[in-house]
């Protein structure tokens, strides 16, 4: 199992949470989601490492923006 971790910009409620794991959930590959409305924390579980932009879009999709980790 692979776990992924991003930070999500742009959530303020838990709708937003709800967002951004069903989006996210829907991504191939993806077994499990959590997101932590006040860090914005979103950690991903998966079988086989999923490609960034795939989580990406997925987070743009419920209409947010992942943040650059550099």
């Amino acid at each position: 199992m692979t776990t992924a971790t991003y930070t999500v910009k742009g959530m303020t409620c838990g709708h937003c949470v709800s967002s951004v794991k069903e989006e996210v959930g829907e991504v191939p590959g993806v077994t499990g989601v959590e997101v932590e409305l006040a860090t914005g924390l979103l950690t991903v579980e998966s079988e086989v490492p999923i490609d960034t932009a795939q989580i990406k879009a997925a987070v743009q999709e419920a209409g947010y923006e992942v943040a650059d980790n550099s």
